[in-house]
């Protein structure tokens, strides 16, 4: 585990909320292309229809659509230009 307040190796990824479950501490996280698996929403006050930055399988921010598209799409660069390596 990274203990460094910024480390180079950890990733936090943009997903939409699509369901939140009756306790309300986990909610389902779309990714796109047919990938949603549960997160842990305790740390921010969201909405089903969020966009969410989840680390390690915690929501640690709430972001506006915008700004997850665009982070989305380099994450899609990134992987588009590791195939070609």
């Amino acid at each position: 585990m990274c203990r460094l307040l910024f480390c180079p190796v950890c990733l936090a990824i943009p997903g939409k909320i699509v369901n939140i479950d009756a306790s309300k501490e986990y909610a389902t996280v779309d990714y796109g292309e047919g990938t949603q698996r549960k997160a842990n929403i305790s740390l921010v006050e969201a909405i089903v229809g969020d966009y969410v930055l989840v680390h390690a399988g915690f929501a640690i921010q709430i972001l506006d659509e915008k700004e997850a598209q665009e982070t989305l799409e380099l994450f899609r660069e990134m992987l588009r230009a590791g195939e070609g390596s």
